[in-house]
This record gives C-alpha cells, sequence and structure tokens, in this order.
C-alpha cells in the first residue's frame, strides 16, 4: 500500500533544491548511501543515476529502499521516506536535465562536462509505503 506524502514535505521538495540521502541494500545485507538530487511526481520521488552505479544494481536486486530529507537549516527536522522503485531508461536523459537545471540553473552537459562519457541515464521511481518524521 502506497503512503501519501504530506503538503508541506510536498512543497519543501518542490521549491527546494533539497539534497537527499538514499539509504539501499548491499548484496551482504550491508547498507549502502548516497546524496543526491530528488524531484516529486504526484506522491512519487524520482531520482536520476545511471546503468551499472552500485546504487542502481542494489536496487535492481531488492528494490527496497529509503529516503531522508533533512533540511540544512532545519537540522531537526526530517523525512524518512520508505518504499519501493522501479527503473526504466525512459525519460532518463530528460530528468538529469530537469534536475540540473532545478540544482545548478544548468543544463546537465553545461555543470558536468564529463558526463558525456556517463553510461545510461536511468529514471529511480520510489513509491512511498511509510513516512516518518516531520517535515
Amino acid at each position: 500500500m502506497s503512503a501519501v506524502l504530506s503538503e508541506d514535505l510536498k512543497k519543501y521538495i518542490d521549491d527546494n533544491p533539497a539534497f537527499v540521502t538514499l539509504a539501499t541494500i548491499q548484496p551482504d545485507g550491508s547498507p549502502q548511501l548516497s546524496v543526491t538530487w530528488i524531484k516529486r511526481d504526484g506522491d512519487d520521488l524520482l531520482v536520476s543515476t545511471t546503468v551499472g552505479r552500485r546504487k542502481e544494481k542494489n536496487l535492481r536486486r531488492d528494490p527496497r529502499i529509503t529516503v531522508l530529507i533533512n533540511p540544512p537549516n532545519a537540522p531537526y527536522t526530517y523525512a524518512e521516506i520508505r518504499g519501493t522503485v522501479e527503473i526504466t531508461t525512459e525519460g532518463g536523459d530528460e530528468l538529469i536535465n530537469e534536475l540540473a537545471r532545478k540544482y545548478t540553473g544548468k543544463d546537465y552537459a553545461d555543470f558536468n562536462p564529463a558526463a558525456k562519457d556517463d553510461a545510461q541515464r536511468v529514471v529511480v521511481r520510489i513509491t512511498p509505503r511509510k513516512v516518518v518524521g516531520s517535515l
């Protein structure tokens, strides 16, 4: 069953270039953390990565994920979103450009010229199952 994001959390994600921490599960069961950019699509969250990165491999093997949003100006405020993911290549290039413009004001290739050597971009769609904390 899907969880619903609060209106305050939706607004925070929409209005801020909020860096988030993703937790995925390594093959040995240990956690793997990544700091990344994020956007919202309804109650789902979208993240961009590339084929072959550790988080992509972990999520293809085990689609469980946790996202931690902790605003830098409110260190005791947070939202933890636990859910599952679907991964697709469709829209991968568009998403990374949209995120780059939100976070840097530039297209991804202008922000990161080495991006031309990146592997294929994928969209990680996170469907919340539980939301804890308050934001």
